[in-house]
């Protein structure tokens, strides 16, 4: 079992759950050393190495392998993932998997931060609709 830290759209509970194929519990964590931006022409974000950054976000417990597996397939080409620490609320130090933005694929980064929020109000209903990968796992 493995516990995943998200910062984009699979902070929503609802997102994570389908891509993962369960329910899981979760709390608000955030990551040092990484900046979260836009990219460019998408509704979700990418984090991408910067040693005086923090991201904010949640960290999620007991993803099984093949929840792994399909936050693999679903976060696609432009991403791998790797182990980060992060620091919860209750002043914890977790090991967990997270989503990092490749960087042969930096040109596709913006130079403007994203919003949960915004993507909250802006953003979710077309992304859950539209994004590939939700394509993907059902293939």
């Amino acid at each position: 079992m493995a516990t995943v830290f998200t910062y984009g759209s699979l902070m929503c509970e609802d997102i994570m759950a389908a891509v993962t194929g369960h329910s899981l519990s979760y709390e608000s964590a955030w990551l040092s050393g990484f900046a979260r931006y836009a990219v460019r022409g998408e509704a979700y974000p990418a984090i991408v190495p910067e040693s005086s950054a923090t991201v904010d976000g949640r960290i999620y417990y007991d993803v099984n392998e093949s929840g792994l597996a399909r936050l693999d397939v679903f976060e696609g080409d432009w991403y791998f993932r790797d182990s980060v620490v992060v620091n919860t609320a209750q002043g914890r130090r977790v090991d967990a998997q997270s989503y990092i933005f490749r960087p042969e694929y930096a040109h596709l980064v913006a130079d403007w931060p994203w919003s949960f929020e915004y993507f909250l109000e802006h953003g979710r209903q077309s992304f859950t609709e539209q994004y590939l990968g939700y394509q993907r796992l059902s293939e």
